[in-house]
């Protein structure tokens, strides 16, 4: 899980006076993008049915998905780059309409970048599950209601397999690169296990094998973070007025997530034990500055989110595990042919360095051998998308390998 948007990938800093008019006004009971909302960048590929790994079924899915640079004659200039938790496919670009955010990773992708979108043709598609166009949760099932609490459980595979059938309606059959931090990181193991013959190099930044006991254990309290808000109504929430959705518990749930994202050392020493305000927390009503840091990003995030993605997407995280009926871990990392960059954060206490450790042990076609590439950084587990010159660089190792 990570800020998988400019405006959070940034280093922490106080909460402005301008900062808190943004969120004047009441959120929206759901912040996805809905049918009818500006298009933006995005295209649209639409599926016929779908069954989960769980059994249930989906009668047709879309993905939405941006694209960059130009599919060659060859169709084997092909990169895959793979969102976490709370992204989408706006990897480049403006915030507009569409897009409530910038793009998030504007530094990695682009001319001259080191995925140059002048050699690769990039594609980014929004998960399964999602809420910024592609089918989740908040999409109208084919009853004429949103699905709500009647989507079905997807599991970390079920994104992968979706993702397949995009691939193959844009007629690509291998990937130059398939490329993902954090749940994207997940994505991009799962494809070069699951289908080696389709992905020539894969980029794995800050993701785990396998979600542990403790990550599983942080996911389930912030779900019920959202489950007890009272506006949550089970899911079933979509016709609230502005105000009424379950803003508290998704923003709480946010709350709870940022603070593994970022690492204590960056908290400490840019909140320090700061006020927001000449007004004391000690007994007078007033708030320490991190208080207000959190406080603000967690409302903002209820702007562009929903609360049942949010619980689909985290659901998916916590089904994690490369090795599941394939022998274990090591058996299902040796699966991998592609090249391969690991790469974690030194900081990163969501998924710390020691699970990218394993995963270059266990991939013959490491670029790096059998320890991952160790960035330092005070960032945490959002190291990957702020210190963009350093990921960059081995990004464009990987390419260029």
């Amino acid at each position: 899980m990570d800020w998988q948007t400019s405006e959070d990938t940034v280093p922490s800093a106080p909460v402005t006076e301008a900062d808190a008019r943004l969120l004047l006004g009441r959120p929206p009971a759901t912040g996805a993008w809905r049918d009818g909302d500006p298009a933006g960048d995005r295209r649209f590929a639409a599926f016929g049915s779908f069954r989960t790994e769980g059994g249930r079924e989906l009668p047709a899915y879309r993905l939405a998905y941006e694209t960059w640079g130009e599919l060659n004659a060859t169709r084997d200039n092909a990169v895959l780059v793979l969102h976490a938790l709370t992204g989408d496919s706006h990897v480049r670009g403006t915030a507009g309409p569409g897009h409530p955010t910038e793009g998030w990773w504007g530094d990695i992708v682009g001319p001259g970048a080191p995925i140059d979108t002048e050699r690769w043709f990039v594609v980014a598609p929004n998960m399964l599950g999602g809420c910024q166009g592609s089918t989740g949760p908040a999409s109208i099932g084919p009853d004429g209601y949103e699905w709500a609490s009647r989507f079905p459980y997807l599991t970390i595979r079920d994104q992968v397999a979706a993702q397949v059938r995009l691939a193959d309606a844009l007629g690509i059959d291998v990937w130059a690169a398939v490329l993902g931090g954090s749940m994207g990181g997940m994505h991009a193991l799962e494809w070069a296990a699951g289908l080696p013959d389709r992905v020539a190099r894969v980029g794995i930044l800050s993701t785990p094998p396998v979600n542990t006991a403790d990550q599983i254990a942080l996911n389930s309290v912030q779900l019920e973070a959202i489950r007890i808000d009272p506006r949550f109504q089970s899911g079933e929430y979509y016709d609230a007025d502005a105000g009424d959705g379950p803003n508290r518990g998704l923003a709480l749930a946010r709350r709870m997530a940022l603070l593994n994202y970022r690492s204590p050392t960056e908290l400490n020493q840019r909140f320090q034990r700061s006020w927001q305000s000449p007004v004391s927390p000690l007994g007078h009503g007033g708030r320490f500055a991190v208080e207000s840091y959190l406080d603000f990003h967690g409302n903002r995030f209820t702007r562009r989110f929903d609360a049942n993605s949010y619980i689909i997407l985290v659901d998916a995280m916590s089904s994690h595990d490369v090795g599941r009926d394939r022998g274990g871990v090591e058996d299902a990392l040796a699966r991998i042919t592609a090249t391969a960059l690991v790469l974690g954060i030194d900081s990163d206490r969501l998924f710390p360095i020691e699970g990218q450790h394993r995963i270059a042990r266990g991939i013959r076609t490491a670029l790096d051998g059998d320890r991952a590439v160790v960035l330092t950084s005070d960032f945490g587990h959002d190291g990957f998308l702020i210190e963009t010159r350093a990921v960059g660089a081995h990004v464009r190792r990987l390419l260029e390998s």
